[in-house]
């Protein structure tokens, strides 16, 4: 069955004003959407991302260039993401409308993981 990656995007603000009890409520609402699509045979994997902002390589004049990044005034950063399985873009689509990331915000890019025959 094909894989589909839900890179999940959101603003740097948007769970800056959440009480650590808060957070703890909603990492309670992700945590049981994912066991909701694991026990519907979709969940594949996924991970929220460190809030730290990693590293952006590019290639500038021949040289690999090292920044830190997001900056601060970034527009939007990604928070994490899931794979799951599902038999086309409608029904990738249709699960990703349940994950909680959209009741705080964010949005939700659904990607096709192209099957490199492994």
């Amino acid at each position: 069955m094909p894989q589909f990656i839900l890179l999940l995007h959101e603003t740097p603000s948007d769970f800056s004003g959440v009480s650590a009890e808060e957070m703890q409520q909603i990492i309670g609402e992700y945590t049981a959407w994912r066991h909701k699509i694991e026990a519907e045979g979709k969940y594949a994997g996924g991970e929220k991302l460190k809030d730290e902002g990693g590293r952006h390589v590019s290639m500038r004049n021949g040289k690999a260039r090292v920044v830190d990044g997001p900056y601060a005034e970034a527009k939007e950063v990604m928070g994490g993401y899931f794979i799951i399985k599902a038999a086309n873009y409608d029904e990738a689509v249709e699960t990703s409308k349940s994950c909680p990331h959209l009741k705080y915000g964010g949005w939700i890019e659904v990607r096709e993981i192209e099957d490199l025959g492994k």
